[in-house]
């Protein structure tokens, strides 16, 4: 009786994967999707390439993503500390406490 509980709940995954598919309510096989952002109407230069690197090469789109976020989490961070050095507050003699 054990082993039945243990089994249990993998034949239950497995019966929900494959019902659908056996009672043909999968619907038929997908076709490829090309997903393209239309740029006819963009004529400025940071959209155009931002529109260009998404449609031409997605791991380079990808890469200029990350890239640029990681730049505005630095620039940020940096304005953040010049605001709150100006106002006063120096994080940098800051002891922290322990416990």
């Amino acid at each position: 009786m054990k082993r039945f509980y243990r089994i249990w709940p993998a034949f239950v995954a497995l019966a929900m994967l494959l019902v659908p598919e056996l009672v043909m309510a999968a619907g038929g096989k997908a076709e490829m999707l090309i997903v393209v952002a239309d740029n006819r109407t963009v004529e400025s230069g940071w959209f155009k390439f931002w529109i260009d690197a998404y449609n031409t090469d997605p791991f380079m789109f990808g890469l200029y993503c990350t890239l640029f976020t990681g730049f505005l989490g630095v620039s940020l961070g940096l304005i953040t500390d010049q605001i709150m050095k100006r106002t006063g507050l120096d994080l940098t003699s800051r002891k922290l406490v322990e416990h």
